[in-house]
């Protein structure tokens, strides 16, 4: 029987729900809120979903989904045989540094920007043979290898299934473009790029990730690696501390590092960056992140440590700069909302790219930017490209106004999510050395633990052999790093890039390999 007095302590009459919009979505964002602002404060029962739903006149299956959402990202629990709760949070984080407390508009903070080029003409260069130097040195101390090339095969990184990009649908949408192009269009472009299409963004945005932004806060980049170097030309100067996730995606320190900063490895723990570590860093005013799905552990940072790290960026005046490379990718429930979801105070800096659900060879991605900075970074861009190239823009606006990119992301994420699941099932369990699989719930990849870096390296070589591509976890730490090197090791296997039957061809030839080498 239900509990009439758990629905007054809850006070549902202060939700107010649109019928005409999606009202799971509507009921998650106005409890999630509430919960953020402390009217829902830790510890707090909520009511079943069956009087919550009656309360509100909207169907159970609205309140479940909602309620769904909210689990997922760590704003409720449940107890067993005892109902469902607020999360506990951190109270000095939720109430004290009052984060998200308002909805965000899209319009200046009134923040400092802090950029490292203060003015707005780029700085004279007084000397280039020394400015050259400095660079080749930089270069040279934190080479990175070329990326892999050439047909995808398993166990690739960071590429999605494109062979189910529906590209005949793109190719009409170009030839149309192209039959009768607007001349305008085929002039000098706008560097922050395509009007259109930064609207389209704003609003995919919006409806599936939870992000309150609108077209003048986006600058389309040529991929998530421009926009991660435009940042670190924009937000750092020579010796300034940066730090970075320890184990990461080093293409993104090396941006970084090419700047000038001075690398901050983070260790990385079961609820993403240790923000007790970064608090420690004095020099440091920037970190870059992937909270979606931690590159390459695939941890997923958990709620409270969010609210941690923006909690540190507004105490030191500091910025995030979030990588959700394939935050679409999540196999129960909607998408997690991203980080840049709940700052209010414009401290993140969002990275988006569509080849994680597209194709790479697309180089298309984008920047969600506080107002603030969207002049500086579309001037710093104009000077490297002037503009992103017109058609592909035009294109991709077209494709996602006329709803073929939204089922195709769906469609992604079935197919994804199929081909883990045959990568899980069919992974060989008795190869020395190697321990268990991880539970994905998110993201293209995944990460096994080695016993030692050089049975890593003996697997990776033996993988080879039989043409079966594996990235070993030891190369994802920054040289520095403290850790001893033996806990670094592990394989990281990207489960997308091939369909199901060169998935189980793969793990049969690495079976045959594996299976009689030595521990």
């Amino acid at each position: 029987m239900s509990n009439p007095s758990l629905l007054l302590s809850f006070n549902p009459a202060g939700i107010e729900l649109d019928r005409r919009q999606g009202l799971s979505r509507q009921l998650y964002q106005a409890l999630r809120l509430r919960v953020l602002d402390g009217r829902l404060a830790s510890g707090t029962r909520l009511p079943a979903s069956r009087d919550l739903a009656a309360a509100l006149s909207i169907s159970r299956n609205s309140v479940v989904r909602a309620y769904d959402q909210l689990y997922a990202e760590g704003f409720i629990e449940g107890r067993v045989g005892d109902g469902t709760y607020v999360a506990q949070l951190p109270a000095n984080i939720l109430l004290a540094e009052k984060l998200s407390t308002k909805v965000s508009t899209g319009f200046s903070t009134g923040l400092p920007t802090g950029l490292s080029t203060k003015h707005p003409d780029l700085p004279v260069v007084s000397s280039s043979k020394v400015i050259h130097s400095d660079a080749l040195q930089r270069v040279e101390k934190h080479h990175l290898p070329k990326p892999p090339s050439g047909p995808p095969r398993a166990f690739r990184v960071g590429v999605p299934a494109f062979d189910l990009f529906p590209f005949e649908v793109w190719a009409k949408l170009n030839a149309a473009f192209w039959r009768k192009p607007d001349l305008q269009q085929l002039c000098y472009g706008a560097p922050e790029g395509d009007a259109r299409l930064r609207g389209m963004i704003a609003a995919y945005l919006r409806s599936s990730r939870g992000m309150q932004c609108n077209a003048e806060q986006i600058v389309i980049t040529s991929g998530a690696q421009q926009g991660i170097s435009l940042c670190a030309q924009l937000l750092v100067a020579p010796g300034d501390g940066v730090a970075v996730e320890n184990p990461g995606y080093r293409a993104a320190g090396h941006a970084f590092a090419l700047a000038g900063a001075k690398l901050h490895g983070v260790s990385v723990d079961s609820d993403g960056i240790d923000c007790a570590e970064l608090a420690g860093l004095s020099d440091c005013r920037l970190a870059y992140v992937t909270p979606s799905h931690q590159y390459p552990t695939g941890v997923i940072m958990s709620l409270a440590r969010r609210l941690e790290l923006l909690a540190w960026a507004e105490r030191t005046d500091g910025w995030i700069i979030e990588d959700d490379y394939d935050g679409e990718y999540r196999y129960s429930g909607a998408p997690l909302a991203p980080l840049a979801a709940l700052d209010r105070q414009g401290r993140v800096l969002y990275v988006g790219t569509f080849g994680k659900v597209a194709f790479p060879a697309l180089r298309l991605g984008y920047l969600v930017l506080p107002v603030d900075l969207v002049e500086a970074f579309a001037q710093r861009r104009a000077v490297d490209v002037r503009h992103s190239e017109v058609s592909t823009q035009a294109v991709m606006a077209e494709f996602m106004a006329a709803g073929h990119f939204q089922r195709h992301i769906r469609r992604m994420r079935r197919a994804a999510l199929s081909r883990r699941n045959t990568l899980l099932n069919g992974w060989p369990t008795d190869i020395p050395g190697v321990g268990p699989l991880p539970t994905v719930t998110a993201g293209l990849h995944m990460t096994v633990p080695v016993d030692g870096v050089a049975r890593e390296r003996e697997l990776i070589e033996l993988a080879s052999s039989v043409d079966v591509e594996i990235n070993g976890l030891s190369s994802y730490w920054l040289p520095e790093s403290t850790t001893p090197i033996d806990q670094r090791s592990g394989l990281v296997l990207g489960f997308s890039a091939v369909p199901e039957a060169a998935i189980k061809a793969a793990i049969a030839r690495l079976r045959g390999v594996w299976t009689c080498s030595k521990s």
